[in-house]
């Protein structure tokens, strides 16, 4: 006969998990003997050691003593069934863990592919950080409520990084938000942008233009970041353009 120490080494377990099968009456309790131990045969052993083997294969605490007394067929009915949710559970972990990554991977997090490409390549052309993180954070707004146009953006956004002047052009760009507004150097800004715009034939802004909605508040976020927004739009309706998300040609009256 064994001890509970004993009967738990036999069977791999701890004596506290000895003690939380029997409490949950998977387990019978044996009678004491006269020193008032509990004593163990060799069917505890084996009892025990069915238990451990199903709590080990992932089988609920609850349904264990269902399995025990289970018959063949019905065994093995509620092992596929035990089956099927482990498979769920791990794909669910799988997702889990594939978001964990996206986390880790920072650009990842709330962009597609190519969008994070096109911020990598930004760094590489020497875009301060600091404008690379405004490019990001405009991007999420978008690719959040217009997912499927993502590709063409990137295709634009990355079609515009191969002429140098724009690349120049982003990476002055974060030294420029820190210009007050009234520093007599925006104005050739706004100029060398609008030089840009025309170079742009007049259907490929109508085609990239995002919903009215979605232009304004990436516009509040240029208004709220630059402090010589306002200088800059401005420069822009004297040479005939309007916007900074949307861009487009003033009407013209008359």
């Amino acid at each position: 006969m064994l001890t509970i120490s004993e009967l738990a080494a036999y069977a791999g377990v701890t004596v506290r998990a000895v003690r939380h099968y029997h409490a949950k009456g998977l387990l019978p309790e044996p009678e004491r003997d006269s020193s008032g131990y509990r004593r163990y045969d060799a069917a505890a052993v084996v009892e025990l050691v069915r238990i451990r083997t199903l709590a080990d294969a992932g089988v609920p605490l609850s349904r264990v003593r269902e399995l025990l007394s289970a018959g063949e067929g019905e065994f093995a009915t509620a092992v596929g069934e035990i089956d099927r949710r482990l498979r769920a559970e791990i794909r669910e972990r799988q997702r889990h863990r594939e978001r964990i990554a996206r986390l880790a991977a920072g650009d990842s997090l709330a962009l597609p592919a190519e969008a994070v490409a096109y911020l990598e390549r930004l760094r590489a052309v020497g875009v301060p950080d600091e404008m690379v993180e405004a490019e990001r954070d405009a991007w999420i707004l978008v690719a959040a409520h217009l997912p499927e146009r993502m590709p063409f953006y990137m295709q634009v956004k990355e079609a515009q990084l191969d002429d140098p002047g724009i690349r120049e052009l982003y990476r002055e760009l974060a030294d420029i938000a820190h210009w007050p507004a009234d520093d007599p150097r925006l104005v050739p800004v706004a100029d060398r942008l609008v030089e840009q715009f025309e170079a742009v034939p007049e259907e490929e802004w109508d085609e990239g233009s995002l919903p009215e909605d979605l232009a304004v508040l990436l516009d509040g976020v240029f208004l709220a970041r630059v402090a010589g927004a306002q200088t800059i739009l401005a420069r822009f309706e004297e040479r005939g353009w309007t916007g900074w998300t949307n861009i487009r040609r003033v009407e013209q009256v008359g």
